[in-house]
């Protein structure tokens, strides 16, 4: 695991107080005091001498004067080092909450390219029909391996198609195998830009955006972000005419050199978010601009054939202990119904949850 600079922004020596600094100029002073009056400086190397020296400084004087103006020096140095630290204007709260970032934040890479196999072969035996996604995935951690990235990102990614095909359940499964925390945003909940950049102080609930909190909570600089049903996300107004859309937010984001010194609207600190995996889901792609989707790259997904359905409900019946009478009967509803009804991973989930509670039942006699 890789160290990054996530925040632009300096931490100052916390064992250096006001307090240790005004002792330390006072210090000094005694030092210059003494020599103008005549005592001989310390032996280099003499112990003994070194005790005489201390105890000469210690019997130096200084007057209420002195040390007013010793203590005025120093807050006038922390006050400048707080204003160089960048980080002067926020609340002591928020100091506290950016404080996690004095060493920088995590990156989880790709060990190997033996290891990005692994993790392609295990997605796709569980969600083989999400191959093209998982190709993508396979292609990209190769390459990060290859180019000796610090860590992994995923380029941008759009997985349109049909719902109910497990597009969110696979970015759990990436995030699960990477070993990264997961961010996940619904885009018919949340349409306006705050959810992903934060709000400005000044508004009545100013926050920081979603993704940002996850990496100070994890202090992980690279975790996936999933944005589902993005083109369900609608543009708020305000009342002055200044639209707040959800798009439009990540934009800046999705762009790596724009996102490496992005400026957050709450903290109004630069932070590097070029280390996200973004994963956007969508049934259509039809609402969403040209500039947004040449930002991605969108990988079209076709719906479940009987086999996937099947497949799926083989496996999680296994997990579930279901009867091999309860597994039969769901494989034949995927037999009658998968042509002419458009069944999909949420139908056999619902089939799945009710063979699973019809047999923890108790019988009735």
């Amino acid at each position: 695991m890789t160290k990054i600079k996530f925040i632009d922004a300096r931490f100052a020596d916390p064992d250096e107080t006001e307090f240790s600094l005004k002792r330390r100029f006072e210090w000094h002073l005694r030092k210059i005091r003494a020599l103008q009056d005549g005592v001989s400086p310390k032996a280099p190397g003499d112990f003994e001498d070194e005790l005489r020296w201390n105890e000469d400084l210690i019997a130096v004087p200084l007057s209420e004067k002195d040390r007013n103006k010793v203590l005025r020096r120093a807050r006038r140095v922390m006050g400048a080092r707080a204003k160089a630290s960048g980080l002067s204007h926020l609340s002591s709260d928020d100091r506290r909450a950016l404080e996690v970032f004095r060493n920088g934040a995590d990156l989880v890479g790709i060990g190997s390219e033996h290891r990005a196999d692994e993790i392609a072969a295990a997605i796709h035996a569980e969600m083989p029909w999400m191959a093209a996604a998982t190709d993508f995935l396979w292609k990209a951690m190769r390459r990060s391996v290859r180019a000796g990235e610090p860590g992994f990102r995923l380029p941008p990614v759009l997985l349109d198609g049909p719902p109910g095909i497990g597009k969110s359940a696979w970015s759990r499964e990436l995030s699960r195998h990477l070993r990264v925390p997961r961010c996940g945003i619904e885009g018919t909940a949340e349409q306006a830009s705050f959810v992903v950049n934060g709000s400005q102080r000044g508004w009545g609930t100013a926050f920081p955006g979603r993704p940002l909190q996850t990496i100070v909570q994890s202090l992980c600089a690279n975790p996936i972000v999933v944005i589902d049903e993005i083109e369900k996300a609608g543009t708020p107004t305000s009342t002055k005419g200044q639209a707040y859309g959800l798009t439009d937010g990540l934009l800046p984001l999705l762009e790596p050199s724009s996102a490496a010194a992005w400026k957050c609207p709450y903290y109004q600190i630069g932070f590097d978010m070029s280390w996200i995996s973004w994963v956007l889901t969508s049934n259509s792609l039809y609402p969403l601009s040209a500039p947004f989707l040449s930002r991605l790259e969108v990988l079209r997904l076709t719906g479940l054939s009987k086999g996937d359905l099947i497949a799926f409900a083989e496996r999680e019946g296994a997990k579930r202990i279901l009867s091999e009478a309860a597994l039969g009967g769901i494989y034949q509803v995927i037999e009658q119904f998968s042509d002419t009804h458009q069944l999909n991973l949420r139908h056999v989930s619902r089939m799945l949850a009710r063979a699973e509670a019809e047999a923890s039942s108790p019988l009735l006699h």
